[in-house]
């Protein structure tokens, strides 16, 4: 039997990187992953992956999976997405919110369209859509969500600065931090309903086509990353563990992973160094 078998799950940014080994590895344990991205067909955006790939690996390998389409800083797409996966999967037992969006344009020259645009896709739409499961989970007093937040969210601290620590990461990381402090607040909303809230990091800097990208990473084979499947387990672990282990914790792949015995020697955020404020309390 899977960790998930028969279960409802939502993933969003499930076209590429962390987003599709969620979906592959939580479509393995059972579950019907709908996968929520903009990118359909590989060519619609300029990075490498998409919905309808993902959702080929997913069946190639036995499991169930379906793409949907959606711009997820719009209110009323999240609402179509919700009504879909349900229509196809009934209601839904988890969610993870992945979907992430980052400029790296400093302060000083930051478009109020492309800031916009950030925190809808960044925060927005992790309220959107926790508040639209929560219409399933709520009544029948179970549920997973599982936020993806980022070691952006860990701050530069006080001055004096030496070196360029920016990188025009302000916005990413403040979105981030919102989603921690989030996660923490609603778990505590929903603990008497039996609803699961966490969030989790990479514990290194995983290569994907958006880290690529960025070059935060030098490329898919740069030895000081870790490999999405970490942090897709982590996620599972998440979703899958029972309520008063888990719920409010605020934490990063290998930490997790390395406490509940799923892997043995851990490295990176949450073990050779603290995290964020919210990942200590």
């Amino acid at each position: 039997m899977g960790k998930l078998d028969g279960k409802s799950v939502i993933v969003t940014g499930a076209s590429r990187g962390i987003g599709e080994e969620i979906a592959k590895i939580f479509a393995s344990e059972g579950g019907k992953v709908a996968c929520v991205a903009r990118t359909l067909k590989e060519g619609d955006h300029v990075l490498e992956g998409s919905l309808q790939n993902t959702v080929n690996q997913v069946k190639a390998a036995g499991g169930e999976a379906m793409a949907i389409t959606a711009d997820i800083s719009d209110y009323d797409q999240c609402v179509r997405a919700v009504e879909q996966a349900r229509a196809a999967y009934g209601p839904i037992d988890v969610l993870v919110n992945n979907a992430a969006l980052t400029y790296f344009i400093p302060i000083k020259d930051y478009p109020i369209s492309k800031w916009h645009r950030s925190i809808g896709v960044n925060f927005h739409a992790p309220f959107y859509f926790s508040q639209l499961v929560l219409q399933d989970m709520l009544p029948r007093k179970a549920g997973s969500i599982v936020n993806i937040s980022s070691g952006a969210a860990i701050g530069p601290g006080r001055g004096p600065y030496k070196g360029d620590f920016g990188r025009g990461g302000t916005l990413y990381g403040a979105e981030k931090a919102a989603l921690e402090r989030f996660t923490q607040g609603l778990a505590s909303e929903v603990y008497a309903d039996g609803i699961s809230v966490t969030c989790v990091s990479p514990s290194q800097v995983v290569p994907t086509p958006g880290t690529v990208h960025h070059h935060l990473v030098t490329g898919m084979d740069d030895p000081r990353g870790e490999p999405p499947l970490l942090m897709a387990r982590s996620a599972l672990l998440l979703a899958t563990e029972p309520l008063d282990k888990v719920t409010g914790r605020v934490t990063y792949s290998q930490e997790i992973l390395q406490e509940f015995g799923w892997i043995t020697n851990g490295k990176g955020t949450g073990i050779d160094r603290k995290g964020s404020g919210y990942s200590q309390v």
